[in-house]
């Protein structure tokens, strides 16, 4: 009973950071919408860019800081340490100060250097106003991985939501403001590139402030909390009190694997456009159409895969400290349990999404961005396959970090991004695919990291895969739900002529059909239901359909 209430508890603790994951995507799709009409596929580029060099360097700072606080202080907490938790924090706020500070300053004052080297010289201007975000999620980080590792979800799910709320409307404004001055001073040195640059400033300018309202609601939960945790620290044995050296130590080596991994899965897309732009520039394409795909690539066909993608990334959130709480206590029946039910219902997300996006991709490009050009939607549909493999590969690396295998994510990492990189190269120089070539190689990469990350994660911790339940059934229910949504859009556009209309019912139509016939076929139970929040009402609605 104790682990089936373990089990759904991190499924429901790991729902909700989703939830606020989807919250955010969906704000963040929207905001993108007005954001793309200011700044235009152009400006998307110099964004798209300014954000691939912020990320990368992001990874490398403080990326790894939640993950790896949340597995010291689930450690901690499970041996009743509630004063070496308070010194994983402390040590960890020291150590995203040091490094968030150190490379703030590496991108401010190196934006020109890493602009040019991406062949985008005027992300340089967004770049730098991404500078101070670095030091800011640097220390949101920890606090967010502090509360995860005491098991709530909840706090980190709340300050995502308000982080991209305020970065959505400061977005919007600064950029249309900042646009209108770029405009100018492009007009003063015959330079039409400025207003768009300017307006990805504003763009980012969003990020920065969303960022800091992120932080300052953290620091307000954390306060209200210390009331009631520094009644446990002082209860606390000073025999197992451990040294900022100590902390700082496991810190470090904690750290370095995740860093590794996190850099070398991230990494592949600032290299991806390094190579891209490189090549098509020699092939002889025009500046303004290579900078369009890109900015459709970053802007529009990555804004939308990265939403059920991000799922997986909350799931492995809240795996992490469940799974390093249970592998402390050589729990391994609860590891297989915990590692099955996240895998599984990761799948039962992935799946109708992948399928959703490729039979809607051009109407889903159209509704949500206004953009017609058949490049986009084919674009979409073509990368449409790399959801269920990032998913699979992003949840099992945490998976692999929960139960203490934190070099195997490195190792496989640097295998499929090598791969992926002699893929890309012969895609673009023997194949002629352009922006195709990338959204493959990116496909291709996924596959391969998912492949040898579920190998680790069966042979570390015996947790064989159920066919049936996880692939077969999902994927059998994805088709009928993609023939039901296909149809449903043909024949309402047929009728009404208005594509933003026939997509979102044939979205409806495509979600009830799935439900619908994954609990005809048994793929979901009413104990899976019950693990969503607000589990309760989709089990009422299958009993009123008479499915349950």
């Amino acid at each position: 009973m104790t682990n089936k209430k373990n089990n759904s508890n991190f499924i429901v603790q790991g729902s909700i950071l989703a939830i606020a994951s989807i919250i955010s995507r969906i704000v963040g799709m929207l905001y993108r919408v007005p954001l793309k009409g200011i700044i235009g596929k152009v400006g998307n580029d110099y964004y798209g860019t300014a954000f691939e060099i912020y990320s990368i360097i992001l990874i490398i700072s403080s990326y790894s800081l939640p993950l790896a606080v949340s597995k010291l202080v689930a450690a901690r907490m499970e041996q009743g340490q509630s004063k070496n938790t308070m010194k994983v924090l402390k040590g960890s706020l020291l150590f995203a100060f040091i490094s968030g500070t150190f490379f703030m300053c590496v991108v401010f004052f190196g934006a020109d250097f890493f602009a040019g080297v991406l062949k985008t010289p005027m992300s340089a201007i967004p770049l730098r106003v991404l500078a101070p975000v670095i030091l800011i999620v640097a220390v949101l980080g920890v606090f967010r991985g502090f509360f995860q590792g005491l098991h709530t979800m909840l706090p980190s799910a709340i300050s995502q939501i308000i982080e991209q709320i305020v970065n959505a409307v400061i977005s919007i404004v600064a950029a249309y403001y900042l646009f209108s001055y770029g405009m100018g001073i492009g007009g003063i040195l015959n330079n039409e590139n400025y207003g768009p640059a300017y307006g990805a400033a504003g763009g980012t300018l969003g990020t920065a402030t969303g960022a800091v309202a992120g932080l300052l609601f953290m620091l307000f939960i954390y306060l209200l909390y210390m009331k009631r945790f520094k009644k446990k620290v002082i209860r606390d044995h000073k025999k197992n009190v451990e040294s900022y050296g100590d902390i700082m130590k496991v810190l470090i080596l904690t750290i370095i694997p995740v860093l590794l991994s996190t850099t070398l899965y991230n990494i592949s897309s600032i290299l991806d456009q390094g190579i891209f732009k490189n090549i098509v520039y020699s092939q002889g394409y025009d500046a303004k159409t290579i900078s369009e795909w890109w900015g459709v690539y970053t802007g529009e066909y990555k804004v939308l895969i990265n939403v059920p993608i991000s799922i997986a990334s909350a799931i492995a959130a809240s795996a992490v400290p469940t799974l390093t709480t249970a592998f402390q206590s050589g729990d391994m029946g609860r590891v297989q349990t915990q590692i099955k039910a996240a895998t599984r219902f990761i799948l039962i997300v992935a799946f109708p999404c992948m399928v959703g996006m490729a039979v809607l991709s051009g109407p889903i490009m159209l509704f949500m961005f206004s953009d017609s050009d058949p490049v986009s939607g084919n674009m979409l549909l073509a990368g449409a396959m790399s959801i269920v493999f990032y998913s699979l590969s992003t949840l099992s690396n945490g998976l692999l970090q929960g139960i203490d295998r934190l070099r195997i994510p490195v190792r496989n990492a640097a295998i499929a991004l090598l791969l992926q990189l002699v893929f890309l190269v012969v895609a673009l120089r023997s194949f002629d695919l352009n922006i195709f070539a990338v959204v493959y190689a990116n496909a291709f990469y996924a596959f391969i990291m998912c492949l040898l990350n579920n190998l680790a994660v069966v042979k570390y911790s015996g947790a064989h895969q159920d066919f049936r339940s996880m692939y077969l059934l999902p994927g059998i229910s994805s088709a009928v739900m993609g023939l039901a949504a296909f149809l449903s859009y043909k024949l309402l556009h047929l009728i009404t002529h208005n594509a933003a209309i026939s997509c979102i019912i044939a979205i409806v139509v495509g979600a009830y059909v799935y439900f619908v016939v994954m609990l005809l076929i048994r793929g979901i139970t009413e104990e899976d239901l019950l693990r969503f929040p607000g589990g309760r009402i989709l089990v009422s609605i299958a009993e009123k359909l008479r499915l349950l």
